[in-house]
């Protein structure tokens, strides 16, 4: 019961931890613009004073997060949970092998972000979520929005806006079990 508290705080403690590790990242980053630059830039590992500290963040808050998913959200939403694995391990991935691995990072940034879509389908499906819904949409707009406005939006724009709208899903969830519990 008490193992179940802690791993379920995990699912709070690690994005908060990525996005710690972001904004210390960018803080240390002066050369940093929302509207020039990937998120990834903070991580290059030849390029960026601050690689260590977005990395570094990265890899736990993943780990955290796999950590949550295949215990406690496990078993409050199976089928939401195997892609919220995924996720964060690509998400471990994309610090793993940084920009530095050129088209093998664009690739693992990709299906991130597409892996977190799905935590966002699944969850809506699987818990007949209107939020999840909600929070899809928001995701997907903001890509949408890029897509069209790239010579005004930077794309770490849709990257900040797609993972903090699935953070609130992971939020949401681990609250309510924690207060369950």
């Amino acid at each position: 019961m008490m193992k179940a508290k802690i791993y379920t705080l995990f699912g709070i403690i690690g994005p908060l931890l990525a996005y710690l590790s972001i904004g210390v990242s960018i803080s240390g980053s002066p050369w940093f613009s929302w509207y020039k630059n990937a998120l990834s830039d903070l991580g290059h590992s030849v390029k960026s004073e601050v690689a260590p500290i977005f990395n570094g963040g990265l890899m736990i808050a993943g780990f955290m997060i796999v950590i949550y998913a295949i215990t406690t959200f496990r078993i409050y939403a199976k089928y939401s949970s195997y892609f919220m694995v995924s996720s964060a391990f690509f998400l471990q991935l994309v610090a793993t092998f940084d920009e530095v691995y050129g088209p093998l990072h664009t690739l693992i940034s990709i299906l991130f972000f597409i892996s977190i879509g799905m935590v966002s389908i699944s969850y809506a499906i699987e818990k007949k979520s209107v939020f999840s819904v909600i929070i899809f949409i928001l995701s997907l707009f903001s890509w949408l929005l890029y897509g069209v406005q790239k010579n005004v939006v930077g794309i770490a724009l849709p990257e900040i806006i797609a993972s903090l709208a699935v953070t609130l899903l992971l939020f949401t969830s681990a609250i309510r079990l924690y207060l369950r519990e």
